[in-house]
């Protein structure tokens, strides 16, 4: 059985989802069709390559993962953009070459990249092309057909503009970027970052007004009693501010009573023994 997952910025307003799904499953009837999101930001190609980073390791092996984000091809020189495709730890992940791939590898190193340059004469999949041409790059790789026999190898893909968060001597500067249903702050700041200081160093993490500040990291949301703000590493090994149980009855958690938006500030400073007086000189 082909597993087969969609990652679109296509919403569920529109006929948009059901006509890639339509022709997905006219391509594969028997297939298993997972949606990651349809509610990636439109054109946000760093939003999607977040989401499946944080999923997609959960998937088997020969999984093939559509990407219908900003996926409209371009002939211009020098800023010609192509379908893609990216086999990475035996699994294989279908964009256009719009800042995705490079995005969603981070540091890593694919396995195999390939650009689909025949796109140029076929016109009839220059628009919709998620489901006008990556459909069927998907059927030939599920077929088996080797992918070299109709796409071209490269070594260069474009990368999209992702912060990373700046670190000092005793001081990580992150940002907010993403904020999930729950209201939950999620941060480009992850466990290694963190980490690197070394175990038992007291810190605070600071965002937005100082009488926010979280001094520990807890195990899981239920750490802190209801109402109240944590800090864990989540599922994807990133830092995220939360307010447990805060979207119950519509508040909307982290995000809504923190005021906070993605892009907003987050800091851990961190205080080694005689670094500091007391907390109260960290604001």
């Amino acid at each position: 059985m082909q597993i087969i997952t969609l990652t679109t910025d296509n919403g569920h307003h529109d006929f948009y989802v059901g006509a890639i799904k339509g022709r997905l499953f006219k391509a594969f009837p028997s297939a298993h069709v997972i949606d990651i999101s349809h509610g990636i930001t439109p054109f946000n190609v760093s939003e999607a390559a977040f989401q499946l980073r944080c999923c997609f390791e959960e998937f088997a092996p020969g999984t093939i993962h559509i990407i219908g984000v900003d996926s409209e091809p371009l002939f211009e020189a020098p800023n010609e953009r192509y379908p893609g495709i990216l086999k990475y730890k035996n699994q294989y992940f279908i964009s256009n070459d719009n800042g995705f791939f490079g995005s969603f590898l981070e540091e890593d190193n694919p396995d195999e990249f390939y650009l689909y340059t025949a796109i140029k004469d076929q016109p009839e999949a220059w628009r919709f092309t998620t489901k006008n041409c990556f459909i069927d790059l998907a059927l030939k790789i599920s077929n088996g057909t080797p992918i070299s026999s109709f796409a071209t190898v490269f070594s260069n893909y474009r990368r999209a503009f992702d912060q990373k968060p700046a670190i000092d001597q005793l001081l990580i500067r992150g940002i907010i970027v993403h904020i999930d249903s729950f209201g939950n702050l999620i941060t480009n700041i992850t466990q290694t970052d963190f980490e690197r200081f070394g175990k038992d160093i007291p810190f605070i993490i600071k965002y937005q007004k100082k009488e926010y500040f979280i001094d520990e990291i807890s195990a899981t949301y239920n750490a802190v009693s209801q109402g109240e703000r944590v800090a864990i590493f989540n599922s994807s090994g990133r830092l995220e501010i939360a307010i447990n149980r805060g979207a119950n009855d519509g508040f909307g958690g982290a995000s809504k009573l923190f005021g906070m938006r993605i892009g907003d500030p987050v800091h851990i400073e961190f205080t080694p023994q005689g670094s500091k007086e007391n907390i109260q000189s960290l604001f």
